[in-house]
């Protein structure tokens, strides 16, 4: 699976899959990433790729211009163009494996200052994705929260397929049941009975039964 990701700061891409497993799925070949520097396609010698907003109002927009043309330098190999933006779809778990299922081949836009020229959202993206409703720094986060969640679903990214079975959320928001390591007694906090009598049946039910929900409060 390819991941091409237009961003300002490359750097950070590159860092988050250079270690962990994302960094031994990507040296193994299960996934690959490549960055596209969105000033190399500024169009102007200052590399300034953002502008002031018409009609007024704060802040700085990305220019349609560079991303543009970021885009087209991919040729063949942007697949699916997502633009990270809040008044996206929210991602979940669903969305990740719909996504993942439609494509071999994504494309992230990482969005900073006030956003994005409309003219990207109407002309050049298959998808807008949120992954919250709340205000971070960069796109970049964004980009790398929902590549990391789709490259989960790639066979062989985790190592051992029994991870990807147990995974943490599933479509109606159960979450993991409460798990337990080495020491048994932790300044008298002992770990629940049922999971050290080796009876797995009875393991599988106090699981089942002991999966946390998500709070929405």
């Amino acid at each position: 699976m390819l991941f091409n990701f237009i961003t300002l700061f490359p750097d950070k891409i590159d860092s988050y899959f250079s270690s962990g497993i994302p960094g031994k799925a990507k040296n193994n070949g299960f996934i690959q990433i490549h960055t596209v520097h969105l000033r190399d396609f500024a169009g102007n010698k200052h590399q300034k790729v953002d502008d002031t907003i018409y009609g007024g109002g704060p802040g700085m927009l990305l220019q349609v211009g560079p991303v543009y043309r970021a885009l087209e330098s991919l040729g063949e190999n942007k697949g699916q163009v997502v633009l990270l933006s809040p008044s996206g779809q929210l991602f979940n778990q669903r969305l990740a494996q719909e996504m993942y299922a439609s494509s071999q081949t994504f494309t992230f836009i990482s969005g900073y200052y006030e956003g994005v020229d409309h003219r990207v959202t109407e002309h050049l993206i298959d998808r807008e994705v949120a992954i919250g409703n709340y205000v971070i720094s960069s796109g970049d986060l964004a980009s790398l929260v929902v590549a990391d969640s789709i490259s989960r679903l790639v066979p062989g990214f985790l190592g051992k397929e029994a991870s990807l079975e147990e995974e943490s959320h599933n479509e109606e928001e159960e979450l993991e049941y409460p798990q337990y390591t080495k020491p048994y007694d932790f300044m008298g906090w002992t770990v629940p009975d049922v999971l050290v009598n080796g009876n797995h049946e009875e393991i599988r039910k106090w699981r089942q039964k002991n999966r946390k929900t998500r709070n929405h409060s």
